[in-house]
């Protein structure tokens, strides 16, 4: 008997049209550029927090419930490529995700991790941003191993919440 996943707080992302659900057909931006200069509120983008070069936003395919990621607001393809201003900034937005994702989920550890370049597993090649996830021991299950399906257990939009509501101010 085949087993059935049912996630239906999906469906609102699913019935946008492709404009509304990646918010970057402006020419000449990236995938994140495009987001963050969309115009649209953040609680429908899910931007988090908003620095004067730098960003955070939800992963909208996350590994798990607390999955964010922190970039640069123009893209760039790499470290050595940031300017100062963009470099201090960025860590300091990758400081406090820590801290929002370890008060939002109480967390057993957090990975932290930028993928440089398509070989080096980058999905948005073109735009580094760090990945900072909350994780526990034995959060691998089943069926990621054998289905390669996550279950993720809240909506992005209660993920949101919690984040903003647990990050840092100042």
């Amino acid at each position: 008997m085949i087993e059935r996943l049912w996630a239906g707080w999906r469906i609102p992302y699913l019935k946008q049209d492709d404009d509304q659900r990646t918010a970057s057909r402006t020419v000449g931006l990236s995938l994140f550029e495009g987001i963050e200069q969309s115009g649209l509120p953040d609680e429908q983008t899910y931007v988090l927090w908003r620095g004067s070069r730098c960003f955070a936003l939800l992963n909208a395919y996350p590994y798990g419930s607390g999955h964010l990621m922190v970039l640069p607001k123009r893209a760039v393809a790499d470290l050595e490529a940031l300017e100062p201003d963009e470099h201090t900034e960025l860590f300091a937005g990758v400081r406090d995700a820590v801290i929002a994702v370890k008060s939002a989920y109480r967390p057993q550890g957090v990975n932290v991790g930028i993928n440089l370049g398509t070989a080096a597993g980058a999905g948005v090649p073109g735009h580094l941003h760090v990945h900072v996830l909350p994780r526990w021991a034995g959060d691998t299950n089943f069926v990621t191993a054998l289905a390669e399906v996550r279950v993720l257990p809240e909506p992005l939009s209660d993920t949101w919440r919690k984040l903003c509501a647990a990050w840092p101010q100042g």
